[in-house]
């Protein structure tokens, strides 16, 4: 029963909460899954498919923005 209610949480489309950090990112967009995926890897933590999934999660859920919008 609780498997379906999360399917069902991670298949709904709403958009990503953006948070705006002037200063900190360039003029396009970066979800939190791509940083996080570029911290690791710069720590020599290579992605497997796990970490892929993980990331296009999280970029649904957070995205890095330096414009208001």
């Amino acid at each position: 029963m609780e498997d379906e209610e999360a399917e069902s949480a991670e298949t709904t489309d709403s958009p990503p909460y953006q948070m705006r950090l002037p200063g900190f990112v360039t003029d396009k967009d970066v979800g939190f899954g791509d940083l996080t995926k570029r911290v690791s890897y710069a720590f020599g933590i290579k992605p497997c498919a796990g970490c892929q999934r993980r990331a296009a999660a999280l970029n649904r859920w957070v995205v890095f923005t330096s414009r208001a919008r």
